[in-house]
């Protein structure tokens, strides 16, 4: 009797990918940082090589856009050579970055047209904001930086991420908006890293059944999850056969269906990225993009997390 070969698994249809290359970050962000990132960290156990097969791999997959983050992932040794490769492969790259210290070198990088930025903003008082990260005058470089990418013309999100009761959210939403940037979204940090301390254990209700739908991400050390916020749903490693064989895989099958597709009262997702919702106060909107100790960014699967 002779027996039908195994069809091999199709593996998971992606359009956002989120790239943690590193867990190192100027910020400390202790209250929120859902990667826990921080100055002493490193970039973990990917190599060069690994982060440039995961992105041949997101080329062959047909995903639109990646997203480097972090921690800050500018501060990565390999940062030039990885976002240079994802456009060699003609992926739009988003960079989230806290935007506390820009190269002059990453200023021509982000003018790149396959190029955007993205960062987190937590008031408009510069105390209360250095309080949130960590690192006195952090309000002031974070803020000349998003002038000066709003002066070049380069597309930029701001996320605030809405952390205390009498937090200057909706007056930081307004002084971007006057500034020029375009996009702005408010959202809640998420129980997840640090803010799992204060606000609460992680739940698959905090990715508003936006994560692994059409994104994932990978983690630094190869980890490969439903977005940076949903790390707590480990599916599989890319170092033990490629993104492609996890994204085929039951556990990626088994973790996407744990998440609930309904999305709760002030959910919107409706972007792109995998953190929860920006915009509505108290909503959820995993979508679109994120990083550097801060998350927010994009509406529905975006503002919500920091490194």
């Amino acid at each position: 009797m002779t027996t039908a070969p195994e069809v091999p698994a199709t593996p998971a249809q992606l359009d956002f990918l989120e790239l943690e290359i590193t867990s190192r970050c100027q910020l400390t962000c202790d209250s929120h940082c859902y990667a826990q990132a921080g100055p002493t960290k490193d970039h973990g156990s990917m190599t060069v090589g690994d982060w440039r097969r995961v992105l041949d791999d997101a080329a062959q997959l047909g995903v639109k856009t990646v997203q480097l983050i972090g921690g800050e992932p500018t501060l990565h040794p390999n940062f030039t050579e990885l976002l240079s490769h994802a456009l060699y492969n003609g992926l739009r790259v988003q960079v989230y970055s806290n935007l506390y210290r820009v190269r002059a070198e990453h200023w021509d990088l982000f003018e790149d047209p396959g190029v955007g930025l993205g960062t987190s903003y937590y008031s408009d008082d510069p105390a209360e904001h250095d309080a949130i990260t960590g690192r006195k005058g952090s309000h002031g470089s974070t803020r000349a930086n998003i002038v000066e990418a709003v002066r070049r013309g380069i597309p930029l999100k701001v996320g605030i991420i809405h952390m205390n009761p009498g937090q200057r959210s909706e007056e930081a939403r307004a002084e971007m908006e006057a500034l020029g940037v375009q996009r702005v979204k408010v959202d809640r940090a998420r129980a997840v890293g640090n803010a799992a301390k204060t606000v609460g254990l992680p739940s698959t209700s905090e990715l508003c059944g936006k994560c692994a739908d059409g994104k994932a991400a990978v983690l630094p050390d190869g980890t490969v999850s439903p977005c940076v916020l949903g790390r707590f749903l480990p599916a599989g490693s890319v170092k033990a056969g490629g993104l492609m064989s996890v994204l085929a895989g039951q556990e990626w099958r088994r973790v996407a269906a744990s998440i609930p597709r309904q999305l709760r009262e002030g959910c919107t997702p409706d972007e792109d990225s995998c953190m929860p919702s920006p915009g509505v106060s108290m909503g959820c909107n995993p979508d679109q993009d994120g990083s550097d100790c801060s998350p927010a960014e994009t509406e529905a699967c975006n503002p919500a997390y920091d490194d």
